[in-house]
């Protein structure tokens, strides 16, 4: 794997890379990840699978058209276990979606800030959000998710960061990330795992 060569060149990072190669892969559906991922906000790993699967339900246990979405009624969105905002949130996606004609196709064509610039405009979408579906979905290699928490937890521990003054952190997790390019997004796997075990 090439970017293991590149990210041994970090020493605090190398122990972590010991596990083992991780691989970033694909999915389809781009507008449905978003869903997914909005869901998911603020939930459990395994709450919000559970969700999303009573969602994918509701199409027989298919991803649904987005107009499918928007017709669906909100109680019946709310009856797997949507807050109202949630709700919302994800109509919100599912009419950008048509309006702006996002597909996965026309987003493969853009980089990765114009596609945050132009998915955060979806209300109840921020930038995590955006970051987390350029590396799980769309297959982005170089991205930080420097508003990460646990990425925020793992880099203040392995490079005793001070967390106390959040945007002194910030600036510096980017000055370290930057020497990770172009496989951010490789790095931040690595340092998940690292702090999941």
């Amino acid at each position: 794997m090439d970017y293991l060569n590149h990210l041994q060149k970090d020493k605090k990072l190398k122990p972590l890379l010991q596990a083992g190669p991780l691989k970033i892969t694909k999915r389809k559906n781009v507008p449905v990840r978003l869903m997914a991922s909005i869901m998911s906000q603020q939930l459990s790993t395994k709450v919000a699978a559970v969700i999303y699967q009573r969602f994918l339900d509701l199409y027989n246990g298919k991803d649904p058209e987005l107009s499918q979405v928007l017709s669906t009624p909100d109680e019946k969105l709310r009856a797997i276990g949507l807050s109202n905002a949630k709700v919302n949130y994800v109509k919100n996606v599912a009419s950008f979606c048509i309006e702006h004609s996002i597909t996965d196709k026309t987003l493969a064509k853009k980089d990765n800030e114009d596609i945050i610039d132009l998915l955060v405009q979806i209300k109840g979408v921020g930038r995590w959000t955006v970051e987390m579906l350029l590396m799980f979905t769309l297959g982005r290699e170089d991205v930080f998710a420097v508003d990460d928490l646990g990425i925020q937890q793992a880099m203040c521990n392995i490079y005793k960061i001070d967390p106390a003054d959040k945007k002194a952190m910030k600036i510096t997790m980017k000055a370290i990330a930057q020497k990770w390019s172009p496989y951010q997004t490789y790095a931040c796997m690595h340092l998940w795992r690292w702090k999941d075990s």
